[in-house]
């Protein structure tokens, strides 16, 4: 049920934020970063909760867990680069708000090169000769 509590705080912030919008809309704004760091502090015992799962799946898999770590990283970055970029948006920044998704595609390019050299050696050594 804690996806009620999550919408209901989120319609809640919606409605304040469109009151105080008229007279203060700086404030407005302040209201719905504050909201979404609520709800994303909200969800970290989550992520954490999945993260730890994963990793005792890739133990028990023998995988090597800097893939893994890799992995983490880049949902990471997504997450962060998405919720950024959707607060800027809500500021009327659309221009910086496509910079901070376009810095997010390129470091999760940079994180995912060494997995996909790994993939590329590995289809090589397969292929005969």
């Amino acid at each position: 049920m804690e996806i009620v509590q999550i919408v209901g705080l989120g319609l809640v912030a919606t409605i304040l934020a469109l009151v105080i919008k008229e007279q203060k809309p700086m404030f407005a704004f302040l209201l719905a970063l504050a909201s979404g760091v609520f709800i994303f502090y909200f969800l970290i015992g989550k992520i954490a909760e999945v993260i730890r799962i994963l990793e005792r799946l890739a133990v028990q898999a023998d995988l090597n867990l800097v893939f893994l770590e890799t992995i983490l990283k880049i949902i990471g970055i997504a997450y962060i680069a998405e919720f950024g970029a959707q607060m800027t948006r809500d500021a009327g920044q659309g221009a910086i708000a496509s910079k901070i998704e376009l810095a997010g595609k390129v470091l999760i390019l940079v994180m995912a090169v060494p997995i996909i050299q790994i993939i590329i050696e590995t289809v090589m050594n397969l292929l005969p000769a």
